[in-house]
This record gives structure tokens, C-alpha cells and sequence, in this order.
């Protein structure tokens, strides 16, 4: 985790050891060319630290980890995967308003 923000980065080393220390995790599957993957950042950074008690959110960049992009046959970004206890739950794909995800988030915790 940087000093900067409340995500965590996740690479095809660290996916594993995170999905098993994070019973409720976020993964956000982005690029930094990609303009709606820009567009949710802050809004995943807001969740990050408003949710922190309830969730943690994870950031992938699908160009430097093709292979977790590949293993989750992620094939539009951004998209999120909703994981509870090591499996996805959920999936959102596109840049989708707070509103939606703060909704995915209280449906994980049922």
C-alpha cells in the first residue's frame, strides 16, 4: 500500500496472498490510458477510505498484469470484481456512479 492512497496494487505475485487476508475485496481492473478507468479512481479512492472497515479495494493494470487480466477473462475496462471470501460475487463493468457501488459493497456484506 503507497502513503498516497488507500488501494492496494495487486500483481499476479501478491493476487492470492490478498484475496486470502481480505474476506470482502474490490478489484478494479484498469489502464492508465483509459479515460473511464481514470473517471472511477477517485470514486474508488472515496470508497477505499470511507468503506476501509468493511472492504478493501485492489487496483490491477490489465497492461502490467495480462495475465490476472486473462485469468478473470476481463475484456472491457474498468471493471470491477466484487470478491467475498475468495470468490467473485459480483462483476460492474464500466465507470458506474458511488450510488452503485456502495449498493454491490452492502450486498457483500449479507
Amino acid at each position: 500500500m503507497t502513503s498516497d492512497t488507500n488501494t492496494i496494487e495487486l500483481t499476479e505475485t501478491s493476487f492470492d496472498e490478498a484475496l486470502a487476508a481480505h474476506p470482502q475485496l474490490i478489484v478494479d481492473f484498469w489502464a492508465t490510458w483509459c479515460g473511464p478507468c481514470r473517471a472511477l479512481g477517485p470514486v474508488l479512492e472515496a470508497v477505499a477510505t470511507d468503506a476501509a472497515e468493511r472492504v478493501v479495494v485492489g487496483q490491477v493494470n490489465v497492461d502490467e498484469q495480462p495475465g490476472l487480466a486473462g485469468r478473470f477473462s476481463i475484456r472491457s475496462i474498468p471493471t470491477l470484481l466484487f470478491f467475498k471470501d475468495g470468490e467473485v460475487v459480483d462483476t460492474v463493468i464500466g465507470a458506474v456512479p458511488r450510488a452503485e457501488i456502495d449498493k454491490r459493497i452492502d450486498a457483500l456484506q449479507d
